[in-house]
């Protein structure tokens, strides 16, 4: 893997974008299974701690985006929470 790091202390600083491209090749490496198995628990470690990084970073993007609402003569009147279900 090419852009981890060898700790997990800077996963808070990771762009969404990194993140993910990390988690991706360690989902690559753990399903080909030619990683030993301690490299394999280190590694599905900082996984978990991608995932959960990645995931907060989609919750707090959700939380931001809002739609426009409009009234009945079609313009807009304000913002709304995007209802994401």
């Amino acid at each position: 893997m090419s852009d981890k790091p060898a700790s997990g202390s800077d996963i808070a600083s990771l762009p969404f974008e990194k993140a993910l491209a990390q988690l991706e090749d360690i989902v690559s490496q753990l399903e080909k299974g030619s990683v030993p198995l301690e490299e394999s628990i280190a590694i599905y470690e900082r996984g978990e701690a991608l995932k959960k990084h990645c995931e907060t970073m989609l919750r707090n993007a959700e939380m931001r985006i809002e739609k426009i609402t409009f009234g009945a003569d079609g313009s807009p009147t304000g913002l709304a929470p995007l209802d994401v279900e």
